[in-house]
């Protein structure tokens, strides 16, 4: 009986394959796992940003309006500015609803390699 073409050669040889393509596919997962956490940490700092100045840009504008306004209509002027800030607010929370019901893409290549692995053992049962 050759070694090379024993039953426990080609189970050691099977066992050993398996275990590759799960390694591979999990480090493949963990990539993109990490990749992720990353994007969300950097949007997650740039919506910040974004936010603490767009707030200091409506402050500074709601004061400039107030004080150009001052002599003439200075409550006209502070009401008009509140209820532009509350539509705003509205629409963006409406934006941001929409944002949250769309599904995530997290994983795809994971998936599609997945989808290969099985179509290509899917190949060999036939």
């Amino acid at each position: 009986m050759s070694e090379t073409g024993g039953l426990f050669v080609s189970l050691k040889r099977l066992l050993s394959t398996a275990l590759g393509i799960v390694s591979t596919r999990l480090e493949l997962l963990a990539n993109e796992w990490e990749e992720e956490r990353m994007r969300l940490i950097r949007m997650l700092v740039l919506a910040l940003l974004a936010v603490f100045f767009v707030c200091m840009a409506a402050v500074l504008f709601a004061i400039f309006v107030v004080a150009a306004f001052w002599h003439d209509h200075p409550l006209l002027a502070i009401s008009v500015l509140a209820l532009s800030f509350f539509v705003i607010s509205g629409l963006c929370a409406l934006s941001l609803r929409r944002l949250l019901h769309q599904p995530p893409v997290l994983f795809s290549a994971s998936l599609a390699e997945l989808r290969r692995d099985r179509h290509e053992l899917g190949a060999f049962d036939e």
